[in-house]
């Protein structure tokens, strides 16, 4: 039997060619792992969202080593040499500017390949704000949907906002401090003021706080106080009541006689969603 202790496992070397998915922390940069930091500290490169970042980090740990940056504006340029570089045997660490990379970061296409050229990938796990607002939140995390950013198109927005809207899963979103009231606002129409939802804020820091306990009283609350940090939302789940029948037939033929009198398949589900207290999606679906 191996027998692999928590200290050799902490002190193992980074090996060559391999490339390493390294969790770094959303916050208190307390949560750094030991053995992140000795992948951090061994590796021949870092690969970074922001230098600045992860200059924090080393800065703390005593950490020296090289960084070149790595985000969404040069990427696709630097992929071809970060793969080049671990072909011929070199060590890389992945840090985005907190939390898990890959998760609404551009180090999925990196790590997609280095798979496809056949590179070692290993995660050294950390946190992640959308599973620690979750676990922080009450709300069901048994089975639980992650959107992350929602796209800006406006049809692409509203089709996922449908499908929040009906779905009986726990829902995570990430939304910026500009961006928060517009999206409260749809949730609101989408699901209604009365959703539970949770909203977290300054995760694992002095002054974290976890806002609720609906969409009204969040959007109520944010009218009277300045909106900074990055949210992370927790959306329950809609609660599907145990008498919900209606007739489809006559439902269908009410929402094409909207729609033939100028009205879009959008606001005529809208519309009936409020008249007949159904999820918009679920009427939205019968056309």
């Amino acid at each position: 039997m191996n027998d692999i202790s928590p200290l050799s496992h902490r002190n193992s070397e980074p090996e060559e060619g391999v490339l390493y998915i390294v969790g770094t922390p959303i916050g208190n940069l307390n949560d750094l792992s030991s053995r992140a930091i000795n992948i951090l500290e061994n590796v021949n490169l870092i690969a970074c969202e922001d230098t600045r970042q992860t200059k924090k980090i080393m800065s703390k740990f005593k950490i020296k080593n090289t960084l070149i940056s790595f985000n969404k504006f040069n990427s696709l340029k630097k992929i071809p040499k970060i793969v080049e570089n671990l072909k011929k045997g070199g060590s890389i660490a992945l840090v985005s500017d907190a939390g898990m990379p890959n998760i609404c970061d551009p180090g999925e296409e990196l790590v997609k390949e280095a798979r496809t050229n056949n590179i070692q990938t290993v995660c050294i796990p950390g946190p992640c704000a959308a599973i620690v607002a979750l676990v922080a939140s009450g709300f069901p995390a048994s089975k639980f949907v992650f959107e992350g950013f929602l796209p800006k198109k406006k049809s692409d927005r509203e089709k996922i906002l449908n499908e929040i809207s009906s779905n009986q899963k726990t829902t995570i979103l990430y939304e910026s401090p500009h961006r928060i009231n517009r999206l409260l606002e749809e949730l609101k129409e989408f699901c209604g003021g009365s959703r539970e939802i949770q909203i977290a804020r300054e995760l694992t820091k002095k002054f974290e706080e976890i806002i609720g306990p609906d969409i009204d009283s969040v959007i109520n609350l944010f009218k009277s106080r300045e909106i900074i940090g990055e949210f992370t939302i927790i959306l329950k789940g809609r609660v599907k009541p145990a008498n919900e029948k209606f007739n489809k037939i006559q439902v269908k033929k009410d929402l094409q006689e909207l729609i033939d009198a100028g009205l879009s398949l959008s606001a005529a589900s809208k519309y009936l969603a409020k008249k007949l207290n159904l999820s918009k999606n679920i009427i939205y679906d019968l056309y």
